[in-house]
């Protein structure tokens, strides 16, 4: 089972919107982790951020693959995005694709303006 978490709104600015996701965010994250079953094939958590500039990118690419190497054998991934559909079927794809952890999906297609 892929658990989902959606990011609220961030600050438009990189480095207030990863002060809030470390502060307001990441808490919840870790809690959901502590629940999901490692030993379960294919477990894992998703988050979905908003779309954001090119310049959250690095933050939020950090913050993800910190979280896959720390929830070993857990997977973890990200999606930016505000396609509801492309979110949905990127959730389906990760949910069938168990040797991809620690990436981060743009699901919106407008280059250049997402994560």
């Amino acid at each position: 089972m892929m658990a989902v978490i959606r990011v609220g709104p961030l600050p438009e600015g990189a480095l207030d919107a990863a002060a809030v996701f470390h502060a307001d965010v990441l808490p919840r994250i870790r809690a959901e982790l502590g629940q999901l079953d490692p030993s379960q094939d294919g477990e894992g958590l998703v988050i979905v951020f908003p779309s954001a500039p090119h310049d959250h990118r690095a933050w939020r690419l950090a913050a993800i693959q910190d979280l896959a190497r720390a929830a070993t054998p857990l997977r973890v991934n990200g999606i930016g995005g505000e396609d509801e559909a492309a979110i949905t079927r990127s959730l389906a794809f990760l949910a069938t694709a168990p040797g991809i952890t620690g990436q981060i999906l743009t699901v919106d297609g407008k280059s250049g303006e997402n994560d």
